[in-house]
């Protein structure tokens, strides 16, 4: 984990650096407002991301914000096994995100298919989410 306070950066410039941080391999990026000495209110910015890529994404720290130094921590994780799906709905097609872990199982359909459903048929988003559980559920019955 990466993490720089910064005190003097804009809006656009957070922005922009999230990006740039994703795209060079961060697996995630965000902000959290802080106060800093003086009664200067800041963001901290983290970096999750793989050690092999810390000296890439320092770089990019320090580069596109107004920080001057960044602190690192090492941490263990423990991530689900991912795998996609695609399930038929009375609406159309759904990828639907399977994570599991020992016996935790959890079941996420994509945000995009269900809103492009729910803006083509003129329904709600929520309709189209519920119905793409319930087809994995009927999936899951039949195994």
């Amino acid at each position: 984990m990466i993490e720089a306070n910064l005190d003097d950066q804009t809006g656009e410039g957070l922005g922009y650096v999230m990006n740039q941080l994703l795209t060079a391999g961060a697996y995630d990026v965000f902000f959290t407002p802080i106060q800093m000495k003086k009664d200067r209110p800041a963001i901290k910015l983290t970096v999750l991301g793989n050690v092999d890529d810390q000296d890439l994404l320092t770089k990019l720290i320090l580069q596109e914000t107004t920080t001057i130094g960044v602190r690192y921590q090492t941490w263990q994780r423990a991530i689900m096994q991912r795998h996609f799906l695609t399930v038929a709905t009375p609406y159309g097609a759904v990828h639907v995100k399977v994570a599991t872990y020992q016996d935790i199982k959890k079941t996420m359909p994509e945000y995009a298919d269900c809103a492009q459903l729910a803006q083509q048929l003129h329904i709600p988003f929520r309709t189209v989410y519920q119905a793409a559980l319930v087809a994995v559920d009927q999936i899951e019955e039949e195994a």
